[in-house]
């Protein structure tokens, strides 16, 4: 799976690249959702009155780290990769540490960021795609399942109760994401795809991270291949980064939220739901993502030059 530890807050204009990533994790959402059956339900109590029901033209959006999971979806496969002995200590705490620096200094160095991305895709090429799923799901139980906050998945469950396909959207792989999404009773997951052929990662990605205004071009395009009419979709994150997507929805949600995005959503009027502690929501100022998701992206980069140096 694709390490995306090199992300960093800054808002980028889409490209090219952006495009060709929303549309490769649109193409492989659509093909993955048949297989994942919605989980059926009663939402909370505290769920607003929208969505509508039966509403075909309307579905829901949901980043999945800090919105949907505690805590980096990467940062948990991590931990399962350490524990199956993937690399040691010393490799995880040294690249944690330039992640964390990396995130909080808010400096991007091109050159830096494209070591890192083939460091991290060196830890997928050659492997089988089938092999990757079946630790992932081995991985979920083991960090994952516990993690998830209460409050955001009876939000996706009142769309699903009024009809409508709900998609976790995230940098996290697509593979990761797909697995989440099954397990929660989801439609399908929109995420970073790595490319393969014949079932074995190449070592490449299409296009890039599906991260910023890439997430926004794969809703885009799955709208338009869904037949879904935005200004009647929700749209559900905790970063600053998402603005792009939340602002492509006429029902934008900020949830646990980052100081920017919290900011951001008050000037504009967009609905907040915050399901962490105090003392944790207290902490907005330093992005949920310079810690869990730094080491996250530490993790992966030190499973890649370990993976290089056998």
């Amino acid at each position: 799976m694709a390490a995306l530890g090199w992300l960093t807050p800054r808002r980028r204009s889409a490209t090219a690249r952006s495009v060709l990533a929303g549309e490769a994790a649109a193409e492989a959402a659509r093909k993955t959702s048949q297989e994942l059956v919605p989980a059926t339900g009663t939402a909370e109590p505290d769920t607003p009155q929208f969505p509508v029901s039966g509403d075909v033209h309307a579905a829901a959006f949901f980043d999945l780290d800090n919105t949907v999971m505690q805590g980096a979806a990467l940062f948990h496969f991590g931990r399962g990769l350490y524990k199956r002995k993937f690399f040691q200590r010393r490799e995880l705490a040294r690249f944690a540490w330039q992640q964390t620096w990396f995130r909080l200094a808010g400096v991007e160095d091109p050159e830096h960021m494209q070591d890192v991305r083939e460091s991290a895709l060196s830890i997928v090429k050659g492997h089988r795609v089938a092999e990757l799923m079946s630790i992932g799901e081995e991985i979920y139980d083991e960090y994952m399942a516990e993690r998830i906050w209460p409050g955001t998945r009876a939000l996706a469950q009142a769309h699903l109760d009024a009809g409508q396909k709900v998609w976790l959207v995230t940098a996290a792989p697509v593979e990761t994401a797909t697995i989440i999404a099954r397990r929660l009773g989801l439609t399908g997951a929109l995420g970073t795809v790595a490319e393969s052929v014949g079932g074995v990662y190449t070592g490449k990605l299409v296009g890039e991270p599906l991260h910023g205004p890439a997430k926004a071009e794969a809703v885009r395009a799955l709208a338009a291949a869904e037949g879904l009419d935005l200004d009647r979709c929700a749209a559900y994150s905790d970063s600053h980064n998402d603005i792009p997507m939340l602002s492509l929805v006429g029902h934008p949600y900020a949830i646990n939220p980052d100081t920017k995005l919290r900011k951001h959503a008050r000037e504009r009027d967009w609905r907040l739901r915050d399901y962490r502690t105090g003392r944790k929501a207290a902490k907005v100022g330093i992005p949920a993502a310079a810690g869990v998701g730094a080491i996250a992206g530490g993790t992966a980069a030190a499973v890649a030059i370990h993976r290089r140096r056998r």
